[in-house]
């Protein structure tokens, strides 16, 4: 923006002021312009529109218009108020960034299918206890509860807890995981 340009707007905005609606229109045209430009250096990251900005912005200017002094240049005014509009855009939005999940989608892999069969599982509880044997199958093969395998082996829920525990360590030391 030069010092010419500033003038045609500050001289613009004097007639809009005064009555004229073309200057009022063409100001608002070539503002707009300026501000989208400036909204969108600013805005780095999603989150806020930038037309949403330059609109807010352009609606401050027709409700404070009162507000700007006739003899100083204009453009400060103009993004003073952008600024602030800008502002109060980010403080809407927070801290959270919003993304198209179209945008990264290919970026996330897909879940493979785990599977296991019924001989690793026997595989895994081959080398326990009776006992022990029985109270992992019963919780973590079955799905019975603490109380359920308590009641249906006929002892203590602590005494369960204490079977699946050793027989969870039991495995996996034995694969190899501590």
């Amino acid at each position: 923006m030069t010092g010419k340009d500033e003038a045609e707007l500050s001289g613009l905005f004097r007639a809009a002021i005064a009555g004229d609606e073309r200057a009022y229109a063409d100001f608002l045209h070539r503002i707009a312009a300026l501000v989208r430009g400036f909204v969108r250096r600013k805005i780095v990251q999603g989150g806020v529109d930038p037309e949403d900005v330059v609109q807010e912005t352009l609606l401050a200017i027709h409700v404070k218009r009162h507000t700007w002094r006739e003899d100083a240049p204009v453009l400060p005014w103009v993004y003073a108020i952008a600024r602030f509009k800008l502002i109060d855009a980010f403080r809407r939005r927070g801290r959270r960034i919003e993304v198209e999940i179209d945008e990264i989608a290919e970026t996330f892999a897909e879940p493979e299918a785990e599977t296991v069969s019924e001989r690793d599982i026997n595989r895994a509880l081959d080398g326990l206890p009776p006992a022990q044997r029985s109270v992992v199958s019963s919780i973590s093969v079955d799905g019975h509860s603490i109380g359920e395998t308590a009641s249906k082996l006929g002892i203590s829920e602590t005494a369960v807890r204490v079977s699946l525990h050793r027989g969870l360590a039991a495995i996996a030391k034995r694969f190899g995981r501590q």
